[in-house]
């Protein structure tokens, strides 16, 4: 049993093992909900077959260990959220659509963020969710490569803006003497309240500005 065996041929049909009323599907969820709670380092083989009910050793039978364990539950929360090309709109509202799930997504799951960024096996939900996202740049006139680019831009801009919400940078409290004089424009954003972690404007405002970018190479492709 491989990782893409079970990402590809058995996370849809879940195979049912030496525990009754236990299956592939349940074994995800519960893992799921253990990250959700407590993070993906509280989450192991051992607490995963105790919230289950089965023993360690029979919990390999449905995965062969954590690092399986951890793609499946990716693809599983991919999965989950709506494909772009499938929602109502143009190109522009299907994709700041979309970059809202996953925005969504990952402050409901933070752990996600861990493994967005790792070299986990690819899924049939993650694929879908690419392919998805360039088919719904077909009408703009980019050309194949820029849709891709806009794709792994958009991704890395709603991860990095997550990220960022989930550990802001602290801001101080005090104005040590002759910081104004030092740095009055770093000074004058702080007094005007501009330093404080604002995550839903800061994200709206980078989508919106990325999106306007994209949307300005969009008209010049499809300009006579």
């Amino acid at each position: 049993m491989t990782i893409d065996d079970l990402l590809w041929g058995r996370v849809r049909r879940p195979t049912r093992g030496p525990k009754q009323g236990l299956d592939l599907e349940r074994v995800i969820t519960m893992a799921v909900e253990i990250a959700d709670a407590d993070g993906l380092a509280a989450l192991t083989m051992s607490r995963l077959a105790k919230a289950l009910g089965a023993g360690a050793a029979s919990l390999y039978t449905y995965v062969p260990g954590k690092p399986a364990l951890e793609a499946l539950m990716l693809d599983w929360i991919i999965g989950t959220g709506p494909l772009p090309h499938t929602l109502p709109g143009t190109w522009r509202e299907r994709l700041e659509a979309g970059a809202r799930a996953d925005w969504y997504g990952y402050r409901a799951h933070p752990w996600v963020l861990q493994l967005a960024v790792a070299q986990v096996r690819p899924g049939p939900n993650l694929v879908a969710w690419y392919d998805s996202t360039l088919a719904s740049l077909e009408a703009t006139g980019l050309t194949e490569p820029e849709k891709v680019d806009v794709v792994e831009t958009l991704d890395a801009y709603v991860r990095g803006m997550a990220r960022s919400a989930l550990d802001p940078a602290p801001v101080p409290e005090d104005e040590p003497d002759g910081v104004a004089e030092a740095f009055p424009a770093l000074i004058r954003a702080a007094r005007a309240g501009a330093l404080t972690p604002r995550p839903e404007e800061s994200f709206e405002f980078g989508l919106a500005r990325l999106l306007d970018g994209v949307e300005a190479l969009v008209r010049e492709r499809l300009s006579p």
